[in-house]
């Protein structure tokens, strides 16, 4: 399957990617699929799926497209095929952008979408609002042939994963690496390298993984950020997180180089 993004289309009949909530509307005939519909003037046009249009619609729970029901977003990952999955997460990115700047953050007025790029421009002062990420780093520390593992004390989920934190203003990510680690889990690194990327839509977010060597200090878990955070050898692994994540990209590539 191919996907060109796009920005403005003529037809009005596509794949309807109707958002509600984090959830996707899906049919069931009997396999799960994304809908083909008519769609109204407001839908964005997200670009072309093998030649068929596909848009995204941000609607009511009980307002989707006909004979669709929602699932939630994260539940689809796998059974979606990974391009659809993509165009999901960038609908859910894009619709929300489009509900919040409707209305100019600088003078309140109106906005109003471009033909040409994507971009909602104020109709009386002329500032645009573009959508926006929050790039963020995510973490595998390694240790004498272990990796450093930990579980969020905010979300509370029931696995360990690799430590992540958002970039603050005037940093590089390699400071950010350094610093999320050990304010997180007060030890330093060194020989910090890029590992690879994943849009994060759930957040807004761009995730921007990284490896890393320890070269200092005992871990201190921050209370505020981490439940409990420990070394881990890769056949003495604790629950990790689901194959959906670029964490698991980390966790399963450290284990594939210590077997």
């Amino acid at each position: 399957m191919t996907f060109t993004p796009g920005i403005t289309s003529s037809v009005s009949r596509g794949r309807v990617f109707a958002i509600t909530g984090a959830s996707l509307f899906v049919t069931r005939n009997p396999h799960v699929a994304v809908p083909v519909a008519e769609v109204a003037d407001d839908a964005l046009y997200l670009g072309d799926l093998d030649g068929t249009a596909c848009f995204a619609r941000l609607v009511e729970p009980n307002a989707g497209p006909p004979d669709a029901e929602p699932v939630a977003l994260r539940q689809l990952f796998g059974t979606l095929t990974d391009v659809e999955f993509g165009i999901a997460g960038r609908a859910l990115g894009l619709t929300a952008w489009d509900r919040d700047h409707r209305f100019c953050g600088r003078c309140g007025a109106p906005t109003a979408r471009s033909t040409r790029e994507r971009v909602r421009t104020c109709t009386a002062c002329g500032h645009a609002s573009y959508p926006r990420l929050s790039p963020a780093v995510i973490v595998l520390v390694e240790r004498d042939g272990r990796c450093l593992l930990a579980r969020n004390a905010r979300t509370r989920m029931p696995f360990f994963s690799t430590l992540a934190g958002f970039v603050e203003v005037g940093e590089t990510l390699e400071q950010t690496v350094a610093r999320e680690i050990r304010e997180e889990a007060g030890i330093e690194v060194a020989d910090i390298r890029y590992f690879g990327s994943q849009p994060w839509p759930f957040t807004g977010s761009l995730m921007i993984g990284f490896t890393a060597r320890w070269a200092g200090g005992d871990i201190v878990e921050e209370p505020e950020e981490i439940l409990e955070a420990g070394w881990f050898a890769p056949n003495e692994l604790p629950v990790i997180p689901p194959k959906l994540s670029i964490a698991r990209e980390l966790i399963d590539d450290f284990v594939r180089r210590h077997s």
